[in-house]
């Protein structure tokens, strides 16, 4: 039996910048054909994700954020170098935080061209510009939040309106701009209330989740990021979410993301910050991903308000 050839390294490569995937076009180019790839694919080191799409690194787990850049990469490479990423698609791509988990691959042609969808991939008839981003065109980041805002939820078109915010990739006559655009849009009217809660301090998705989720409780926060001083005016810390009592103290809710907070060196340093800021008077609660998703979090602070002082 004849000795299977390496895939070509500068192929390899081209895969690992685009969340291991290639298109038929990327592989001929490189020299490897249709019997190679049947043979890749059959031997399960490589995958067909749809016709046109091959996976290079099939069995790899992925992080969130990076399933949503291969969905959004599935779209560009299934249709050629003249397709362009949009909506959400090209969010992803520009590196946006505050998605949704699940991202639905989705290009457009030029002059609205029309072509049938292949597998989960929309061609959408969008007129759209492109810039590029590595291997990919993609629509310019104040074109793709128009397109993408209408059809996600409040939640999430807060908090990707929070994060490049936040980051400061849209200034404020930019944001107006967003809006104005979003009018008439199909989906539009959802946004309504959207605009009103847009908060550029929040330093994560989960953040600005937490918040909503509080905004929904009827207990908004009195301040988001609130920094806290000692009475000689030393620097204690910096708090996500923070409720003033009658007494002047502050309730402080922290939320934590494990991907931060379950480094040993971040607990430490968490533990530390929390003693200083209870022995100022204030009260501290710590909040996860779990308390946010169920609620848990307003009902926890509406009782805690309700309760005397300690």
């Amino acid at each position: 039996m004849a000795r299977a050839l390496p895939v070509p390294a500068d192929l390899c490569a081209l895969a690992a910048s685009q969340e291991g995937l290639l298109s038929t076009r990327q592989c001929e180019a490189a020299g490897v054909g249709p019997a190679r790839r049947s043979r890749l694919v059959r031997a399960r080191r490589w995958a067909r994700v749809i016709t046109g799409v091959y996976d290079v690194v099939p069995a790899r787990p992925r992080a969130p954020d990076a399933s949503r850049r291969r969905a959004a990469w599935i779209g560009v490479l299934a249709y050629g170098p003249d397709a362009v990423a949009v909506g959400a698609s090209a969010l992803a791509l520009h590196g946006v935080n505050g998605l949704p988990a699940l991202v639905v691959p989705e290009v457009a042609l030029p002059a609205r061209r029309y072509a049938p969808g292949r597998g989960d991939v929309r061609v959408r008839r969008f007129a759209t510009s492109a810039v590029v981003l590595g291997h990919a065109r993609v629509a310019p980041l104040p074109l793709a939040l128009v397109q993408a805002l209408p059809e996600m939820s409040r939640d999430h078109a807060v908090a990707v309106l929070d994060d490049v915010l936040h980051h400061r990739r849209l200034t404020g006559p930019e944001l107006e701009s967003v809006r104005a655009r979003t009018t008439g849009r199909r989906g539009a009217a959802r946004l309504h209330g959207c605009w009103a809660l847009v908060d550029p301090r929040a330093e994560s998705p989960l953040e600005t989740f937490a918040r909503l989720r509080c905004v929904d409780g009827g207990v908004p926060p009195d301040a988001v990021q609130l920094v806290v001083r000692a009475p000689d005016g030393g620097f204690v810390g910096r708090c996500d979410l923070a409720w003033r009592r009658a007494d002047g103290r502050w309730l402080l809710g922290e939320v934590d993301g494990r991907e931060f907070h379950d480094v040993p060196h971040a607990l430490h340093h968490d533990r530390r910050r929390q003693n200083a800021l209870v022995a100022l008077g204030h009260t501290v609660l710590r909040f996860t991903a779990a308390d946010v998703a169920t609620g848990a979090i307003a009902t926890t602070i509406r009782t805690t308000l309700a309760a005397p002082n300690p």
